[in-house]
């Protein structure tokens, strides 16, 4: 099927139809990774025939995509909802706690989209293109909020940025890496001085 043939649905059933191959579809390439997965398998798992797979979707990949599209806000990064109180330059030791765990909670519950994306990230070009933009909303998202409480550091986007790398990295520790030899806690600790100090 060309490019030319692919069509958006518009009714309702179709709209579900082809959400149900997204979901289905991404969480096969998650779980079994995505060169073991075949459109026919996300066909089979979706409940729907292959010919209706490739009439909204290229190839496994174009579901991919939109799946990465779809559930980016929950495999990248959390939302600051849980913020209460507002931090400001004085009581930021909380904030930066809270937002580690929140973090890491979110590690967790996406953790094989997670490291089939990370994966990606350096062989596929347009992935790597998805994740650097969700990079570029979280740090945009940040400052826009440190900013609201009344951070206005020199520089600020560029902090926050080293920050939230930070925090990533951190979290990759504590979700996959696990050296039994750490102090995790101790770790927290260290990471929140860190950045407390880059925000300075």
């Amino acid at each position: 099927m060309s490019i030319s043939e692919i069509r958006e649905p518009i009714q309702k059933r179709s709209i579900e139809k082809k959400e149900k191959i997204i979901q289905a579809g991404f969480e096969l390439i998650c779980d079994k990774g995505y060169y073991n997965t075949n459109t026919a398998e996300i066909a089979k798992y979706a409940g729907v025939s292959t010919g209706i797979v490739y009439q909204y979707f290229k190839d496994k990949h174009d579901i991919l995509i939109a799946g990465i599209k779809e559930y980016a806000n929950s495999i990248f990064y959390p939302t600051l909802s849980f913020v209460s109180p507002k931090p400001n330059t004085n009581n930021i030791d909380n904030f930066l706690r809270n937002m580690i765990k929140d973090f890491i909670d979110n590690h967790k519950l996406s953790q094989t989209a997670h490291q089939e994306i990370m994966a990606m990230v350096h062989s596929d070009s347009e992935v790597a293109e998805l994740y650097h933009n969700a990079e570029v909303e979280i740090t945009n998202s940040v400052t826009s909020f440190f900013l609201q409480c009344g951070f206005s550091f020199k520089n600020l986007k560029e902090r926050v940025h080293i920050s939230m790398h930070l925090i990533d990295d951190l979290c990759h520790e504590i979700i996959y890496h696990k050296h039994k030899e750490m102090n995790y806690e101790v770790m927290i600790d260290l990471v929140i001085d860190t950045i407390k100090k880059v925000l300075r």
